[in-house]
């Protein structure tokens, strides 16, 4: 795992990630290989993914996950995990991981179902299989290039809605609103752009608003 680096600097870089899901699937010597694939934003989400595919391919062999994931709100802290999953040691979860570090990708992660068709592979077979199975997920989910981002949550009292609603739509900022006592909006904001955007939105509330 890279060592976390400390210069500012570093959150205005862009990154390689993910468009879209994607699966991919092939065959074998009678093994069915599935390689599943999403763009996450935290480590939380790219462990929900895999729990979600070891639940919906429980019926499988093997479930081999893999994932790199900016997991601190500077982006600067690159967090990556893999695992056999009783596959022998190094053979599926250290291939699927090294096919996202070759690329360069982050933000994403990675799953890989097997269905043993009765022949075995072999450790070099089984690198290959893994390999091959990441390759074909991320080609299908296609690459782009992002800027980190971070969750700014902002919340007023209505008289100042509409004032926040309309700083965050001519910024282009995806946001989610929540209308109840007060309103709250969730917004995904570019690292380096983070805090002029909390500096805006004070000013033009008087300080009313309550930034998370």
């Amino acid at each position: 795992m890279p060592d976390p680096d400390p210069n500012p600097d570093d959150a205005d870089e862009t990154y390689e990630t993910l468009a879209t899901d994607a699966s991919a699937s092939f065959v074998v010597q009678g093994s069915e290989f599935v390689g599943h694939a999403r763009p996450v934003e935290t480590v939380a989400a790219a462990e929900a993914f895999v729990a979600a595919i070891e639940d919906e391919y429980d019926d499988a062999t093997h479930n081999v996950p893999a994932y790199r994931v900016r997991s601190d709100a500077d982006g600067d802290l690159l967090r990556e995990y893999a695992s056999d999953d009783g596959e022998p040691s190094s053979s599926a979860g250290k291939p699927a991981l090294n096919v996202l570090q070759q690329r360069e990708l982050e933000n994403c992660v990675v799953v890989v179902t097997r269905y043993y068709g009765g022949t075995n592979l072999g450790v070099g077979g089984l690198v290959r299989a893994y390999s091959q199975a990441v390759k074909d997920a991320v080609d299908a989910a296609g690459v782009v290039e992002r800027r980190p981002h971070e969750t700014v949550v902002v919340t007023v009292e209505y008289d100042d809605s509409g004032t926040v609603r309309g700083i965050l739509e001519s910024e282009g900022y995806e946001f989610d609103a929540a209308y109840e006592a007060a309103v709250s909006f969730e917004a995904r904001v570019p690292v380096a752009e983070a805090d002029t955007f909390r500096d805006r939105i004070r000013s033009a509330t008087s300080g009313r608003a309550a930034l998370e």
